[in-house]
């Protein structure tokens, strides 16, 4: 009886064994199959650039005719300050619908390159940055700058963290509302490793912000009394985008126009300082290990978003360049970069588009809108008062 019993609980143990194996390789079957389903293909990551490309086409075209089109009507104002980033996020968004529709988007994400082109869009952008013009020229936008990012940064850092904020979002967050927007976004979610639905989420607040500012804060100047220059730099030193910031000067005036561009070009230019503070902080304090060995000078350069440097060295470029060429063939070879840079930033914004997800904004809640809110309020408060200490007796 024990034999045979000894007999039965081994044939037993060998069919549940047989079962265990039979199920842990169908498991390893179906998991290579997801895998296989989920690995994009050349074709649909060639597919994915298409589609953002003819968008990206699409989105210049009504940049350029929609303003003409309103010559003439009630529109005509509003056409014409309303700036790309608007048209190629909506684009975007429109496409994410369509091709969800077909079940399609998530095939083709692969093609979605945000990071790529929004990345190759701010290396241009330090092509336009003339770091001896800011020096000379405007040197109370320098210290606005420090400052503002500063207060800003740090307040918005403080509120996140005490709504119990995701660190990584608090510092695309603080980076986005106190320097410029989606691109001091994309440099610091290079320095903290942001997820991509992060990056979508804090570019969709900085276009919702920004766009009521372009009408509202000239409006506020002129009900204020300010002069051009506060007026300015009121308007380069709060909205955080540098294409809303021209349509916003503009309406303030040409002067108020110059002075917004350079303030907005200072900031623009501590993005790298920036990037690189968020690297060494979240490499030493945020992401180490207790007890582990402090970070080594390689692991911090292995963190840092070298294409930061790329602006860097565009700037630097550019400034030599325009020094050394005539104004009128500097001018003209800098608007051919612009208009490049121009072109990447609408792929990158109509990536935005297609990758935004209300998941990720169902995940984020309240609490992100809240901080971001809180902090354009800060950021108005405080650019007014900077402004009118640094600004009020300077002249272009």
């Amino acid at each position: 009886m024990a034999d045979t019993a000894a007999r039965a609980g081994i044939m037993a143990e060998q069919d549940e064994s047989g079962t265990d194996a039979a199920s842990s390789a169908a498991v390893r079957s179906e998991t290579a199959a997801l895998q296989a389903v989920s690995r994009p293909t050349g074709a649909a990551i060639v597919a994915g650039i298409a589609v953002v490309l003819v968008l990206g086409a699409l989105t210049r075209y009504f940049d350029t005719h929609v303003p003409r089109w309103a010559v003439g009507t009630p529109l005509q104002r509003v056409a014409k300050s309303i700036e790309f980033p608007v048209y190629a996020i909506a684009i975007g968004l429109l496409g994410n619908v369509v091709l969800g529709k077909l079940a399609l988007r998530d095939r083709l994400s692969a093609g979605f390159r945000t990071e790529f082109f929004i990345k190759t869009g701010v290396v241009l952008l330090g092509a336009s940055i003339n770091l001896k013009i800011l020096v000379t020229a405007a040197g109370p936008s320098i210290l606005q700058a420090l400052l503002l990012i500063t207060v800003v940064f740090g307040f918005t850092w403080w509120l996140g963290g005490r709504l119990g904020l995701d660190d990584k979002l608090r510092a695309l967050l603080s980076s986005a509302v106190s320097i410029c927007g989606v691109s001091a976004a994309i440099a610091a979610a290079g320095a903290v490793q942001a997820r991509r639905e992060q990056i979508a989420y804090a570019a969709s607040l900085v276009i919702i912000f920004a766009l009521p500012s372009i009408f509202l804060l000239p409006w506020l100047a002129d009900v204020l009394g300010l002069s051009d220059a506060v007026a300015g730099a009121w308007i380069g030193g709060n909205i955080d985008t540098t294409a809303a910031v021209a349509a916003s000067g503009a309406i303030a005036g040409e002067q108020a126009l110059q002075i917004a561009t350079i303030v907005k070009t200072t900031q623009n230019a501590l993005i790298g300082l920036v990037a690189i503070a968020l690297t060494a902080y979240f490499t030493v304090r945020v992401e180490r290990v207790a007890g582990a060995a402090r970070p080594s000078a390689r692991e911090l350069w292995e963190r840092f978003p070298k294409f930061v440097l790329g602006f860097v060295a565009a700037s630097v470029i550019g400034t030599l360049y325009l020094q050394a060429a005539d104004k009128k063939s500097g001018a003209a070879h800098i608007a051919i970069v612009n208009d490049l840079r121009t072109w990447f930033l609408i792929f990158a914004f109509v990536s935005i588009g297609l990758e935004f997800s209300l998941r990720g904004l169902r995940e984020a809640g309240w609490r992100p809108i809240v901080v971001f809110g809180s902090a354009v309020v800060v950021n108005l408060a405080v650019g007014l008062g900077l402004s009118v200490l640094l600004f009020r007796n300077f002249t272009i």
